[in-house]
């Protein structure tokens, strides 16, 4: 049975990486609609240590919980396939808050400068990366897990949710790559994705939850007639 305080660390996982949403809140200068996300974690934004923190977070529960699934349960074929994605989503997403961006490109017009010329740092130019293999693994985990619960009947929250949540992330990452040519609303839809990931991992953490009631089910004593725990059942009702 997997342990009380995964599907905790899934649901706080799943919190935590839509952390973007207090932009309107504390930090109201950046293009919510052209600019990434990412550009929240820009190491010259007042609150890039915050926001930075929360992706290093989510990426650490992201792998505590995957790792736990993969030690107790060892799945195989596309079970294997989606946790071990989901582990990897935690590892490129702690990349991603240690490699953060130098500047804001899309609102700032010097930064945007700089990209040009290649005078930004390393850890500026490598974020496009670890951001790119984030939203991939996170894509694959969707899909590889959707086609394992409905494929095993394990996971029945899972065979329900996933497979809308999936279809809903890959219309949305196919359909960037036409604003990316046109550079328009890129920031609206990378802030839908990161919210289907993050509705990915509370469905995580729902099936995690009512698998282990469900196991707990199975292996609750069943008490025998005349036996203490009938006896006990038989002062309790009178």
């Amino acid at each position: 049975m997997l342990p009380a305080f995964l599907p905790v660390l899934a649901a706080i996982a799943g919190v935590v990486y839509s952390s973007w949403v207090l932009q309107f809140l504390i930090d109201p200068k950046l293009d919510p609609v052209n600019g990434y996300v990412s550009e929240l974690s820009a190491t010259d934004q007042p609150y890039h240590g915050f926001f930075s923190g929360c992706d290093f977070l989510s990426g650490t529960l992201s792998i505590i919980v995957a790792a736990v699934v993969l030690c107790r349960l060892r799945p195989r074929g596309w079970a294997l396939v989606g946790w071990l994605a989901l582990l990897l989503f935690g590892v490129f997403s702690i990349s991603d808050s240690l490699f953060a961006m130098d500047c804001a490109p899309n609102s700032d017009p010097t930064c945007a400068l700089r990209e040009r010329a290649g005078t930004v740092s390393f850890a500026h130019e490598f974020h496009s990366l670890t951001s790119t293999l984030v939203v991939t693994s996170g894509i694959v985990s969707l899909l590889a897990l959707t086609i394992a619960a409905r494929r095993y009947g394990r996971w029945p929250v899972l065979a329900r949710w996933s497979w809308p949540v999936m279809v809903v992330e890959t219309t949305t990452a196919l359909g960037t790559l036409p604003l990316m040519y046109f550079g328009l609303m890129l920031g609206v839809m990378e802030r839908v994705q990161v919210t289907v990931i993050s509705v990915w991992l509370l469905v995580i953490a729902v099936e995690l939850y009512t698998g282990r009631r469900r196991a707990r089910a199975v292996f609750r004593p069943v008490a025998r007639p005349g036996g203490p725990s009938a006896e006990r059942e038989k002062a309790t009702t009178r």
